[in-house]
């Protein structure tokens, strides 16, 4: 490739106007493609540091409002007016309606129940006594691999090392928790610290690799299903069974029965979630929020619960075991992702679990309006009547 193919950069200030303009021009003299809505921005283009390289410009996806949600949380409180980016007709719509149901049911319950977030090392040996032993070597130092993990962060805390062992190898989970960011290269940073300390403190100075893969950043496990990764969140509430007749023309033993019938089909296909569709409302909400929008593959996973109560009422639940969100640091702080994290009271410290509990009620108020629209026959139709860019 000659220097000519090289996209132009600036050492000393690659994050200006006038250098996105120059790569601008280059790519059109390359490809004939002019770009005259992606240079149509209002951000600094300095404000992208950190989160980008090589900025041409932006994406301007359309964002929608659902709402009001009411959640009564822990964390999360009050009514909630909810920014939702997508290019699918309906979504908000849909899940604005289910919004509708649960707050008039009283809304959604809330909790955030556990904190996780890993880095993953392998460490290798000559056999298995050998990983063995370094096993019951790591329980007895942890408080000192602790202290050389923390080193390296203010706000990560080092509270388990998991152990897998596999012939000759000890595969380990490093367990933090990271409190208002999504901590993946702060987990980076301090698990590599304390590999170090370790390979320089252990007598066979073990081989390790910092990702052994069962960390699984950025790809759904069964493993984070069971053990959490992120913030392990439960949302609930109790559908009544007029609300149900009156505004979902559904009635909840239907929902019951459907309930049993889609946990089979979620069980055949080997589904990451047995509700109807957590990603849709959990991607149109990271990319609103300045999340890494890859996170979806992991927050998405989950399982919901249904129980027809004697009354006739449905209590209906959600736990998602792997959200990992952030109200500090990555794209959380770019202009427009910041407006709409303040517009969820989000931003700044102290707020991840207030989200991390938002998202969960936005889960399960649309999987009440899409089962709901499967089961009354609106599935169809309302994507024919909103979803068509006509």
């Amino acid at each position: 490739m000659s220097r000519a193919d090289s996209i132009p950069r600036d050492r000393e200030n690659d994050y200006s106007v006038e250098q996105a303009a120059r790569r601008r021009e280059f790519v059109t003299a390359k490809t004939g493609v002019g770009l005259p809505t992606v240079s149509s921005f209002t951000i600094d283009p300095g404000a992208t540091r950190g989160n980008i390289e090589n900025f041409i410009g932006t994406i301007q996806m359309p964002l929608g409002l659902a709402g009001p949600l009411r959640i009564v949380g822990e964390h999360a409180n009050g009514d909630f007016y909810v920014p939702l980016a997508t290019t699918e007709g309906t979504l908000v719509a849909s899940y604005s309606r289910g919004m509708r149901v649960v707050s008039e049911c009283g809304g959604v319950r809330t909790t955030v129940v556990k904190h996780s977030m890993q880095r993953a090392p392998v460490f290798l040996f000559a056999d298995a006594w050998q990983a063995r032993d370094f096993g019951e070597w790591l329980v007895s130092e942890f408080e000192a691999i602790k202290a050389a993990a923390e080193s390296t962060t203010r706000s990560g805390k080092l509270v388990e090392i998991e152990q897998y062992p596999i012939a000759n190898m000890l595969y380990t989970r490093f367990c933090y928790t990271t409190a208002d960011a999504a901590g993946q290269n702060m987990t980076g940073n301090a698990t590599f610290a304390a590999c170090e300390w370790i390979r320089a403190q252990h007598p066979l100075r073990p081989r390790y690799i910092l990702s052994g893969a069962i960390d699984t950043d950025k790809k759904h496990s069964a493993m984070n299903l069971i053990q959490t990764r992120g913030k392990r969140v439960i949302a609930e509430f109790t559908l009544k069974r007029e609300v149900a007749r009156d505004v979902l023309r559904v009635d909840t033993a239907t929902l019951y029965r459907y309930r049993q019938i889609a946990a089979v089909g979620a069980l055949q296909a080997g589904s990451a979630y047995s509700g109807a569709h957590s990603a849709n409302g959990i991607a149109a909400l990271f990319i609103a929020t300045g999340q890494d929008e890859a996170n979806v593959a992991e927050s998405h996973a989950g399982i919901t619960y249904g129980q027809l109560l004697d009354n006739g009422d449905y209590y209906w639940s959600v736990t998602l075991p792997a959200v990992i969100c952030a109200t500090h640091g990555g794209g959380t702080g770019l202009p427009t992702q910041r407006e709409c994290l303040e517009l969820l009271g989000c931003h700044g410290a102290g707020k991840a679990d207030k989200l991390a509990e938002i998202v969960a009620a936005v889960v399960l108020a649309g999987d009440v309006s899409l089962t709901s629209a499967v089961l009354a026959g609106d599935w169809v139709t309302s994507h024919e009547a909103l979803g068509r860019n006509r």
